[in-house]
């Protein structure tokens, strides 16, 4: 929890196949071997970016892949000594989302995220309730999922309701939407809890300035100060090394009280343009999942773009995209990082 806190990077771990669309547990396993030694402060699996169509029963991935994870991590804590926050996603009505969080309980997950997309219908007090019984099996961070990619919007009231339960620890911010956001934050502010909550980024299009930013917020008539300490983000399944980097970057800034170089802004927009051609921001995110792979591909993490949907693709022009900001901003890559240690992530 002290690490959490603190704040840190936090990939959205995607999922290997193989070209046939089987589970390619190798190359499973040198992914998260990547975010560990890239220097991530956890890993988030069973999220968006793993696919939520893990849990369907034609593919009965959700256990074993939070398991390897699990262990993988776990392995790399034995081995080097440094603390790692396991996140697990939780998804569905209130019977599957307790069943979930008990599987990522037993399995030594930390944290539950949870996604509230299967009750998106129901109203704020049936919704409030879901989460405390969730809350009563494993600490939760919150999520606000943008809903092009399926999420539900969720005013200030819920936020302010949903931060007061008191085995929520932190909440993932990411509806791509700047009133949305300080939604989740006046709600916060408001519940009284905002020195026990850590704030973590969900914003892939905002990242650099999320992480930078400072806000004050009056709650009866004193100002609650709140920041976001970390990123749980699908951008940063890939190029982690450098996003580690950033996030530090970012962090020496906001701690020293120091003024934001121009040039940070200036890099905040050039990883803005990257998240749009690895998320296919062009085409409404269709290719949000497949551009991540392409670059871990690309890279040798992955031997597939495979996704368990076999249409979920490229969009047209994607790739093309990709290739610009590689070659638009090479300072943002980890290529070097990773062809060094490729091998004995593989071969671990």
């Amino acid at each position: 929890m002290a690490r959490l806190r603190a704040g840190c990077v936090i990939p959205a771990h995607p999922l290997a196949l193989t070209a046939g669309g089987k589970f390619d547990e190798r190359h499973q396993a040198a992914l998260t071997r990547y975010y560990c030694h890239a220097g991530a402060g956890g890993v988030a699996v069973g999220v968006h970016t793993t696919q939520f169509a893990i849990r369907e029963p034609k593919h009965g991935l959700f256990r074993p892949v939070t398991q390897m994870a699990s262990r993988v991590v776990d392995d790399y804590v034995d081995e080097c000594g440094r603390p790692m926050i396991k996140v697990g996603g939780i998804c569905g009505r209130t019977p599957q989302a307790v069943k979930e969080a008990r599987i990522l309980r037993d399995a030594g997950y930390h944290v539950g995220l949870l996604s509230l997309s299967a009750l998106a219908k129901e109203p704020i007090a049936k919704v409030i309730l879901h989460c405390k019984v969730i809350a009563q099996q494993i600490p939760l961070m919150g999520f606000y999922l943008q809903p092009a990619v399926g999420g539900c919007l969720l005013p200030v009231e819920f936020w302010r309701k949903f931060a007061a339960i008191e085995n929520v620890v932190a909440i993932k911010i990411a509806p791509f939407n700047r009133y949305q956001t300080f939604d989740v934050l006046r709600g916060v502010a408001e519940s009284g809890r905002a020195d026990e909550i850590a704030l973590y980024t969900g914003n892939d299009d905002n990242i650099v300035m999320d992480l930078l930013t400072s806000y004050r917020i009056a709650v009866n008539k004193k100002l609650v100060r709140l920041r976001f300490v970390g990123g749980l983000l699908g951008h940063w399944a890939c190029w982690t090394r450098q996003a580690v980097k950033l996030h530090q970057e970012c962090q020496r800034i906001v701690e020293h009280g120091d003024d934001v170089p121009a040039e940070m802004m200036t890099r905040a927009n050039e990883v803005t343009d990257s998240n749009a051609a690895f998320f296919d921001a062009a085409n409404s995110f269709k290719g949000c999942i497949a551009g991540i792979h392409y670059v871990l591909k690309r890279q040798g993490l992955m031997r597939s773009r495979r996704c368990l949907d076999p249409t979920e693709l490229l969009s047209p022009g994607q790739r093309a995209e990709i290739e610009r900001v590689y070659s638009a901003y090479p300072h943002l890559n980890d290529d070097a990082f990773v062809a060094k240690h490729l091998e004995e992530w593989l071969n671990a």
